[in-house]
């Protein structure tokens, strides 16, 4: 069973969404306290500039209180998830404070796969039909498998969304063109000054998303400085675009000359706070000074904004333009959610037959219980005189007995598996053959009845396929 608990651009403004802003390196940290805690099985963290999730596991996965017996229980049912999903709300809360709280989305079960799938395939994204999704959620999973917070259950989920994410961006053209929150700030600066070759850029950090604007800004032909505070990387940057690199402590000099300034570092405060614009704008002498903040938390402080002659943008204030570039990219995304669809189906089914492993495993060890009974009334009777090899072959035909008999049920059960009337199936096998869910082994199903040999039994030795 699956949660999911976080904030996006969707559902937060950008000044929550920054308080719960969570860096690479602390992922390993908040990881092990979600695991740590006792209704938390497994845990993926996705931090990104847009939205920060937690997507999770219960603890254990059992039967739902209040289920039937032979109910199927599955990783997409959303029963006993509540106390799941309240751990992990008050692990974000404790981190982002209390004002984050009232922002929290929780979805459970099916709901919250799909929404783990619709986001791998960049459905879910402020720029719908961007690819840096799909590498954001994928270093999300290897970092949980190397704090070892990602099992089975959640590690088959992410499988999935993978997958998703690689069918859409193979199977439609939803990422056909420029789409990034990169992109979209290059769109602004083009729309508020037309022409960009003869205005002069600044782009400030040098990381992923300042190297993607600053590509495409300077494919425009501006002049473009790259001020960062490692001058090395700021200048393996610039040179990369054909660009100027300059120190930190050329800051100040840089934005009194630039027209168009964007921003994007990993600075948990303001590197542009209203104090420094303000001098700035005295130094430009009346020239409009334009501001693109595209980090998160946010680079540049937002009461700059109130300052004649500057003009502040935000990721929250690109969403008109978002919106028209959706707009032809619409039937795309309809393949795209037919996509998320089919893979859904994929996964209900295999999370649904993993859920019948319990009742095939209680029906086989009722089988066998019931014949091995028999076979030791008849070796304390009429067939006491069996020596060991007579009875290694009794054995043995017991247990081929078993297999053939259960084959055609089992077979059929697990090809219901993703039909509505499994349950029924189920819950009828529980009450024509009295099956208890306890009676098997707690990792197997299997009793712990001895072979009439006087060895384990062969099915205590191994895992059958009808028993997995």
């Amino acid at each position: 069973m699956i949660v999911v608990v976080g904030l996006s651009h969707k559902t937060a403004p950008i000044e929550v969404r920054e308080r719960l802003a969570i860096g690479r390196d602390a992922l390993p940290d908040l990881l092990a306290r979600l695991t740590a805690d006792d209704a938390i099985g497994e845990a993926v963290v996705l931090s990104t500039c847009n939205r920060v999730e937690v997507y999770a596991s219960v603890k254990k996965i059992d039967r739902p209180r209040g289920a039937r017996p032979g109910e199927v229980v599955s990783a997409l049912d959303d029963a006993n998830t509540e106390d799941t999903a309240r751990a992990v709300a008050r692990v974000m809360a404790s981190i982002g404070g209390s004002d984050v709280a009232p922002h929290l989305v929780r979805t459970a079960g099916r709901d919250a796969v799909e929404h783990l799938f619709r986001v791998a395939a960049s459905l879910d994204s402020l720029v719908v039909g961007e690819p840096q999704i799909l590498g954001q959620l994928k270093d999300a999973i290897e970092i949980a498998r190397e704090t070892r917070s990602l099992g089975a259950n959640l590690g088959k989920a992410m499988h999935g969304a993978v997958r998703t994410g690689k069918r859409v961006r193979s199977e439609t053209q939803i990422g056909a063109g420029q789409v990034s929150v990169a992109s979209v700030a290059v769109d602004l600066a083009r729309q508020i000054f037309g022409d960009l070759a003869s205005h002069r850029a600044m782009m400030v950090g040098a990381g992923e998303m300042a190297e993607q604007a600053a590509k495409l800004i300077a494919r425009a032909g501006v002049q473009l400085v790259v001020v960062n505070r490692s001058l090395d990387r700021g200048a393996a940057l610039a040179a990369d675009v054909g660009g100027e690199a300059r120190p930190w402590t050329d800051l100040e000099k840089t934005l009194v000359e630039a027209d168009i300034v964007i921003s994007s570092t990993s600075s948990p405060g303001y590197v542009l706070p209203l104090d420094l614009v303000k001098r700035v704008r005295k130094q430009r002498k009346g020239r409009s000074l334009f501001l693109i903040d595209i980090a998160v938390p946010r680079d540049i402080d937002p009461a700059v904004n109130d300052l004649d002659g500057v003009f502040l943008y935000d990721v929250d204030d690109l969403s008109q333009i978002v919106a028209e570039s959706l707009e032809g990219r619409a039937a795309e995304a309809a393949r795209a959610e037919a996509i998320v669809r089919d893979e859904l189906r994929t996964f209900e089914a295999w999370t649904r037959e993993r859920a019948l492993t319990p009742t095939i495993a209680s029906l086989r060890a009722r089988t066998l219980a019931t014949l091995h009974a028999e076979v030791d009334r008849s070796l304390s009777g009429k067939l006491r005189h069996l020596g060991p090899a007579e009875r290694e072959a009794l054995a043995i035909m017991v247990e081929a007995a078993t297999n053939k008999l259960l084959h055609a049920p089992v077979t059929r059960l697990r090809s219901l598996a993703a039909d509505e009337r499994a349950g029924d199936y189920l819950e009828a096998l529980h009450d024509l053959f009295e099956l208890d869910a306890g009676e098997g082994d707690a990792s197997n199903g299997q009793t712990s009845r001895r072979h009439p040999s006087g060895r384990p039994r062969a099915d205590e030795a191994r895992t059958d396929r009808d028993a997995e």
